[in-house]
Order: structure tokens, then C-alpha cells, then sequence
């Protein structure tokens, strides 16, 4: 379907996929984002928006000669990673229970971290620059050295899926774990302090922003892409540990190279050209969709995912959703929802079935289909995947 332009009352215009009017606190963050005067044309939100910190979650801003790191959010250059393989659905039986122990036991998830570090992740080139990053972070080198291969906690999850040809993907969800947390963290605190010495009225405070050509933006915009870096070469390790383990119980170990590959992100910013300009495009929670780049759109733990390819649709900055989006809060979900029905809704998933993410129960998400449908005009479906494993943090 095509964007609705909301009533918002702001000089900068507000596009929405979402199919469905926004919440008064959703509508409240939409305008304070559209009235930032470097915001360029317009406000994207894609059919996943929900509230965030600062701007909304599945919101696509340009900007002219400013950046919001809250737009970008704490976990930077969070993103998905899933490869097409050559196996199909049948080599799976039995074995995925087995899988999953084994890859529980090569991935911390949570707050974990790896007890040894591979030589892939000493050898990655970023560490070089890890000494010009903001001094705040300047002693948790070795955290983020042994959380380069980790997946973290919330909704981050590494899946093993089937399409509907019977063919076996593998697919992650994580991004820059502690280290870009920590990031953005000093980065926001230092915005807001700006914000108070030169008295600036803003409509949110969490809205505070770096002026281009200032010491703070470009330090800023130097750590925004280290961690974009670190968290895309984090999900390349997973996925590594993932394959082999996935390739030792279906091919006994043969390598393969994959019949596909995509990697993106979903929390980040870069520079692009739209409407014939050089702007800055922050997407927060929604993933590039330029005519032909390869995106993914997860569902819930019980529901379909989708590989698309972009339509390069200008009103939206060329971009789509990043996931179904949350329907109700955590906190929520664990009132509304019991043990057996999360039981129920992740029926025939080999995953986790405890109270630990009963948060995370497919029931607490939009209906991916419908999110789906309201994109249409943004991306075109490559391949529908239905998991059969997932783990989660």
C-alpha cells in the first residue's frame, strides 16, 4: 500500500506505512522529530513504527548537515545476517536438537562472552582504531574483544529456517553488543550537555544533536562507524560457527560456499544522495531497500521471515521495515501471556520454551503478513522462511 501523510502540524511532512492511525505518544514523538529544522523533506515511519528513546522505532530521517544519535539508538549497526544453503529440509531430521546444544555451547547469548578469542576476531582489522575511539570506552577493549561473536540478549536470535522450496537457511539477529552501547551512551550524554550550555529548546531533550564540522560530530560520526563495522563482522563470526556446526551434522563437515548472502544493518546512519542531494540517512529500525539491495524481515519466534529485494522507493528514503515491530511491551506480554501459550505459538520450533522469553512470544508482535502487505510498494519477496530452530538470549 502506499504512504499515508499524517496531520501532524509540523513544516516537515510525516509519511507512514503503518496502515493503522498512530498512538498519541507515537504521533507526539513524530512531530518533535519533524520539527527539527535540518530535517530534509520528510519524515519516513515504516509499517513496524513503535515507540522508541528520542525518535520512533522504524522511522527513516535525512539530514542536512546534523546527525541525532538517539535516532540511531544504543545498539549501533544492529542488523541481520542470513545465507542460503544448498541443504533441504529432510537432512534436518532429528538433528535439530543437537544443533541447537551445540550452537548454545560455540555462541554466548545474553550477557556472555567467549572464554577464548578465535584468531579471526584479534586479526580484525578495527582493532587499529580502537585507541582513537571516545576515551570513555578506552578500557573495555577486552569486553568487546570477547564479545566479538556473541549475540546478546532481547530480541536478537540465530535461526535455522526453510523456505517454501524445502531449502535450509541460516539467519542471525544481533548488532555491536557492549561496546556499541557504551558508544552511543557517551555520545548522547555529550549531545545533551551541549544542548544545556548553549541553552537549546528543544521538544525532547533526547533529541539533542551534533552540528556538522564541530570536534563532536565528526567524533561522533568516527565511533558510529567503527561500531556499524564491529557489529557487521560480529554477525560474519556467528554466522561462521553457525554454518560449520550446521554443516558437520548435514554434509559431515564439508564445506560450502553459500548460494546467497545477506548482511544488513537496521540501526545506523550513512551518508546517501536523495532527491539529488548529499544528506545524512538515519534509519532506526528499518533496513535499506535501494532498487535490488537484498533485505531481510524477520517475524516473531513462531511467525514467517522474508528475504526481499528493494523497489528504490524514493518516499522512503529507499527503505523497509526492519521486523514485524512489537505490538505491546514486554512487561505487557508477560501479563497477558501464560508458559503454555508460548508453548503453543512456537509449536513445532525447537527453542526455548521457559519464562526467560516469554517476553518475546510471537503473540507480543505485529502480524508479520499484514506488515508485509503494507510495504508492497517498498520491496519485493525473494524467498518466505519458516524457522524450525531459534535461540535466543
Amino acid at each position: 500500500m502506499p504512504y499515508e501523510p499524517l496531520d501532524l502540524e509540523t513544516a516537515t511532512p510525516v509519511l507512514s506505512w503503518a496502515g493503522h492511525p498512530l498512538a498519541d505518544q507515537e504521533n507526539k514523538m513524530a512531530r518533535n522529530v519533524a520539527s527539527l529544522p535540518f530535517v530534509f523533506k520528510h519524515v519516513s515511519l515504516m509499517p513496524d513504527v513503535h515507540l522508541g528513546k528520542g525518535a520512533l522505532v522504524g522511522s527513516v530521517l535525512a539530514t542536512k548537515d546534523a546527525i541525532l544519535p538517539t535516532a540511531v539508538g544504543v545498539d549501533i549497526g544492529c542488523g541481520m545476517h542470513a545465507i542460503k544453503t544448498h541443504f533441504k529440509a529432510e537432512q534436518l531430521e532429528g538433528k535439530l536438537r543437537k544443533i541447537r546444544q551445540e550452537v548454545e555451547a560455540l555462541i554466548p547469548v545474553g550477557q556472555g562472552e567467549n572464554r577464548e578469542v578465535e584468531t579471526a576476531v584479534t586479526n580484525w582489522q578495527g582493532w587499529e582504531a580502537f585507541a582513537d575511539l571516545h576515551p570513555g570506552v578506552s578500557r573495555s577493549k577486552q569486553k568487546a574483544l570477547k564479545q566479538l561473536g556473541s549475540l546478546g540478549g532481547g530480541n536478537h536470535f540465530i535461526e535455522v529456517c526453510v523456505d517454501t522450496q524445502d531449502t535450509v537457511w541460516l539467519m542471525l539477529h544481533s548488532g555491536s553488543r557492549g561496546i556499541g552501547n557504551l558508544l552511543a551512551q557517551r555520545h548522547i550524554d555529550t549531545a545533551k550537555d551541549l544542548a544545556k550550555l548553549s541553552e537549546l529548546k528543544l521538544p525532547d531533550p533526547d533529541l539533542a544533536y551534533f552540528v556538522a564540522g564541530t570536534p563532536e560530530f565528526d567524533a561522533y560520526w568516527h565511533d558510529l562507524q567503527w561500531a556499524q563495522e564491529y557489529a557487521r563482522f560480529n554477525r560474519d563470526v556467528m554466522m561462521a560457527r553457525l554454518k560449520r556446526v550446521v554443516e558437520k551434522h548435514l554434509a559431515g563437515g564439508t564445506a560450502a560456499k553459500p548460494v546467497l548472502s545477506v548482511n544488513c544493518h537496521h540501526n545506523y546512519a550513512e551518508r546517501e544522495v536523495h532527491f539529488g542531494e548529499e544528506v545524512l540517512v538515519t534509519r532506526k529500525g528499518a533496513v535499506r531497500a535501494q532498487t535490488d539491495d537484498y533485505g531481510i524481515i524477520p517475524g516473531s519466534m513462531g511467525a514467517k521471515s522474508f528475504i526481499v529485494r528493494g523497489k528504490g522507493n524514493l518516499q522512503s528514503f529507499c527503505s523497509c521495515s526492519h521486523g514485524a515491530g512489537r505490538r505491546m511491551s514486554r512487561n505487557k506480554a508477560k501479563e497477558n501471556f501464560t508458559l503454555d501459550d508460548l508453548i503453543a505459538q512456537t509449536k513445532g520450533v525447537e527453542c526455548r520454551k521457559d519464562e526467560g522469553v516469554l517476553d518475546e512470544i510471537p503473540g507480543a508482535y505485529k502480524d508479520i503478513d499484514t506488515v508485509m502487505a503494507q510495504q508492497a510498494d517498498l520491496v519485493e519477496v525473494v524467498a518466505t522462511l519458516k524457522q524450525v530452530l531459534c535461540i535466543k538470549g
